[in-house]
């Protein structure tokens, strides 16, 4: 193992890290911005192979001098190493490596003389946080649930006994002269409706509209409208975007914090919940998933091929279960999602922001229901997110089977909320 850093080698690398640097501040005049990027633009590595981080602090795309860095680097072999240093004209170097499948996360700090990190002008952190993969394609998680098919079967089932029935359809004030929109309540087992925001391209034919279903990350709020979706002048289309929780929407931000305080604090961590998934909280979230799939199928425009699934970490989490669960879902996207490979911690790979693995939160960890995804998947996944580690996006794309069109792509020194100018990429595709 080598961790540390060396300025040998910028007398290879300096002219085109600096070219790179120079651009990347484009639209953040006057910030303060930590920017790294690695040797290997792919930022994936063999076994044992050295990575070489490269971090240059920058204002106004010039370097910054004497600012004090600090840096630690962590990482799913269970290692970790930091060290401090100035900033100067070149790019701070850090070498380390991962002698098995698995990613390593490196965070670098600009702090001020108290030890406190700065903050720019937008109110931001000045940090670099990124890292870097070895092989994830070889990554798996733990064995699924046994039973798990037959579980699934079981919550259909439990499903199908409440009929799918509209409580609620409250037109809202129109946004666009080609859409209507309602606020809409969906019956549905355990305990809460569906409840969001549905939208349609006015006067569409029967057969003549797809549909899509829009999932929201984790917190307590109302459903977003998604007015512009459904004005397509392709395709006439269907919308419905959803709260997590079956919860009213529109109502003042002080409904939504006191649900936060109360009764969904802390939703979904509760680990004696979750050790039964009769009681976990994501039962009921994904019996109203499967039942909001089923109402935007019933409708008469919906064209019966074109069903797209699309959300972000929670969002993107649901939109997963959803592909697994109802192969009639003709496209899936997920950005950053959450609770990918929760068993993860067993296998010594970080954990990342996420409820505490038991055996029964397998029925929902979406790399199991990626293994029964059957239709055109997008994923994204941060080099630098830890509320949903990259190491299990990776599994959750290993297990999507082969010759299902599947794209994952690697974005450095993206966290779960922030991604820096200029980001790297790199796409793996099995299409």
């Amino acid at each position: 193992m080598m961790f540390g850093m060396t300025n040998s080698w910028l007398r290879i690398f300096g002219c085109a890290v600096c070219l790179w640097l120079a651009g990347a501040l484009t639209g953040f005049a006057g910030d303060l911005v930590l920017l790294g990027t690695t040797d290997n633009p792919k930022a994936l590595y063999a076994p044992g192979e050295k990575m070489l981080f490269r971090i240059q602090l920058e204002q106004d795309g010039k370097p910054v001098i004497g600012r004090r860095l600090n840096w630690e680097r962590t990482g799913d072999d269970g290692l970790s190493d930091r060290g401090s240093a100035q900033s100067e004209n070149e790019p701070l170097l850090i070498t380390t490596t991962l002698g098995k499948p698995g990613f390593v996360r490196v965070l670098v700090s600009a702090v001020d003389d108290a030890g406190e990190v700065i903050k720019n002008t937008s109110g931001k952190k000045v940090v670099f946080d990124g890292g870097a993969g070895v092989q994830p394609e070889k990554l798996r998680g733990v064995a699924e649930p046994a039973d798990f098919d037959d579980y699934w079967g079981r919550q259909k089932t439990r499903l199908a006994k409440v009929a799918l029935t509209t409580l609620e359809l409250t037109p809202m004030a129109e946004s666009d002269a080609k859409v209507e929109t309602f606020d809409i309540k969906i019956a549905s087992a355990g305990g809460m409706p569906v409840s969001g925001y549905f939208s349609k391209t006015k006067g569409a034919e029967p057969k003549s509209a797809g549909a899509r279903l829009n999932f929201q990350g984790y917190g307590v709020t109302s459903a977003t409208r998604a007015d512009a979706q459904a004005n397509d002048p392709g395709k006439p289309m269907l919308v419905l975007t959803i709260n997590a929780h079956g919860i009213e929407n529109g109502r003042a931000a002080e409904f939504y914090e006191n649900l936060k305080q109360t009764t969904l604090k802390g939703y979904a961590f509760d680990s004696r919940k979750n050790a039964n998934a009769e009681t976990a909280y994501f039962n009921g979230m994904v019996l109203r998933v499967l039942r909001a799939l089923e109402f935007l199928k019933a409708q008469p425009e919906w064209d019966g091929k074109t069903l797209i699934v699309s959300g972000g970490s929670q969002g993107g989490f649901q939109a997963l279960i959803a592909a697994g669960l109802d192969h009639q879902v003709s496209y899936c996207f997920a950005g950053k999602p959450w609770c990918c490979d929760l068993g993860g911690v067993t296998l010594g790979r970080l954990k990342g922001w996420r409820p505490d693995y038991t055996d029964a939160l397998g029925y929902f960890d979406p790399i199991n229901h990626a293994k029964r995804i059957r239709c055109e998947t997008s994923i994204t996944a941060g080099l630098g997110d830890y509320v949903c580690p990259p190491s299990g996006v990776a599994v959750l794309y290993n297990n999507i089977p082969a010759g299902v069109p599947k794209t994952i792509e690697y974005r450095q020194g993206a966290t779960h909320a922030d991604a820096p100018p200029r980001m790297v990429k790199h796409v793996v595709s099995s299409k």
